[in-house]
């Protein structure tokens, strides 16, 4: 498909664009799919030639394993094992903003590609009537990665797809603003317990609520076992400085709470209230606006407790040297 096309993009809530995405996933097509985290690339995760036009549509390294897509925890225990422990998770927060890695079932569908070569699999129910839809319509998990180039600032707007991928897929379906901004939390579920892979959406304290454990961390250097795990990911062309209280002339300043950024050339800020969600929603349609002035960006403090545990790991791979 030529990058000068666009593709489409229309409404997610009117049954016959649903339609046209599920015939464009059956032939093994892409299509931009909005969730309450950040808008996906949508494929058919059981079809290698479509997972494949996938990593080639974002540039995507294939080492980096996918997120299969479900339309509910049956269909997620077809595909992967979760002990007593992350069942008990998955039933308290999904249909929302949760990925568990388990062991692959010999059984499941998925294809080899999608899971990188790993014996295990990333499985998410999102809060998302249109990938429920069509999982649900295609009798199959979707793959679905962040709908941008890889490595770059992940969408929050259908807008912002068809800006990155929309000569390279087949139909953007708009869902408005993702509710939530920010990726989805992803835990490893393994024999030793829950392990954090990428903070995200779903604040660990949240987690350790529920589970009432506390949660343990990857290990420094661990392998690649879920996406969002590579140190440079979510940057934006421009470079970008953090935990910075007085910005330069010449950057454009990320405010949050009570750092205002003076004397940047402009500021864009994240919360004026300091408020962990509002910054979560607004961090990647700001550092794209940030991007798109041409200046260097500063970004000011952001505490790491609750979502900003999740913030900052995205601030720290967007400044992390790109790889």
């Amino acid at each position: 498909m030529s990058d000068t096309i666009s593709a489409p993009v229309l409404p997610s809530h009117e049954a016959v664009n649903l339609e046209q995405a599920a015939a464009i996933l059956s032939k093994g097509g892409l299509v931009g799919v909005p969730t309450e985290t950040v808008y996906g690339l949508a494929a058919d995760a059981t079809s290698a030639s479509a997972v494949a036009a996938l990593y080639a549509a974002k540039g995507r390294p294939h080492f980096n394993p996918l997120i299969a897509h479900v339309d509910g925890l049956e269909r997620a225990t077809s595909l992967i094992e979760l002990s007593a422990q992350a069942l008990v998770l998955a039933e308290a927060v999904w249909p929302g903003p949760l990925t568990l890695v388990g062991r692959h079932r010999a059984q499941s569908p998925v294809c080899d590609l999608a899971r990188a070569g790993l014996d295990t699999l990333a499985v998410r129910w999102p809060d998302s009537l249109a990938m429920g839809w069509l999982v649900s319509r295609l009798d199959r998990p979707l793959a679905a990665p962040s709908a941008n180039p890889s490595g770059r600032i992940s969408p929050t707007t259908a807008a912002h797809v068809a800006e990155g991928l929309g000569g390279r897929i087949g139909l953007v379906l708009d869902g408005g603003p993702c509710r939530m901004g920010l990726e989805s939390t992803i835990l490893a579920d393994t024999p030793e317990g829950l392990v954090l892979l990428r903070a995200g959406a779903l604040a660990v304290e949240q987690i350790e609520a529920i589970t009432g454990s506390q949660l343990q961390a990857a290990g420094a250097g661990s392998a690649i076992a879920a996406p969002g795990m590579l140190k440079s990911h979510y940057a934006p062309n421009a470079p970008l400085r953090l935990n910075v209280t007085e910005p330069r002339g010449d950057e454009t300043y990320l405010a949050f709470g009570p750092w205002r950024g003076r004397g940047a050339s402009r500021v864009l800020d994240l919360s004026p209230a300091g408020d962990m969600t509002e910054a979560a929603a607004r961090l990647f349609s700001l550092l794209r606006q940030a991007d798109a002035i041409g200046k260097p960006i500063a970004v000011a403090p952001v505490p790491q407790n609750g979502l900003g545990l999740a913030i900052n790991d995205r601030l720290g791979r967007a400044a992390a040297p790109k790889e």
